[in-house]
């Protein structure tokens, strides 16, 4: 006849150890520069589809306009994998 589960021995749980380790602390210019660089991304792009004639040299740009509003968001979302 098959044992029941009861009979059968019962495993420890396994508790990992204690980490010494102290948490990462983010530096305190990294919050205010992602969002300055996501807030600038975004406002680039907006005045250049709102008022790009109307500001001198934007329109001579072109789609160039787009690469450096996604940029800025670009380098607010890396600097956004390294807050803690």
């Amino acid at each position: 006849m098959p044992k029941s589960r009861s009979d059968r021995k019962k495993k420890a749980v396994y508790t990992p150890p204690p980490s010494k380790e102290k948490p990462k602390v983010s530096p305190r210019w990294l919050v205010p520069t992602m969002l300055g660089f996501f807030a600038l991304g975004i406002l680039w792009i907006a005045v250049y589809y709102i008022a790009g004639a109307q500001v001198p040299y934007m329109q001579d740009w072109h789609n160039w306009n787009l690469l450096i509003g996604f940029s800025g968001i670009i380098v607010a979302v890396i600097l956004s994998t390294r807050w803690h």
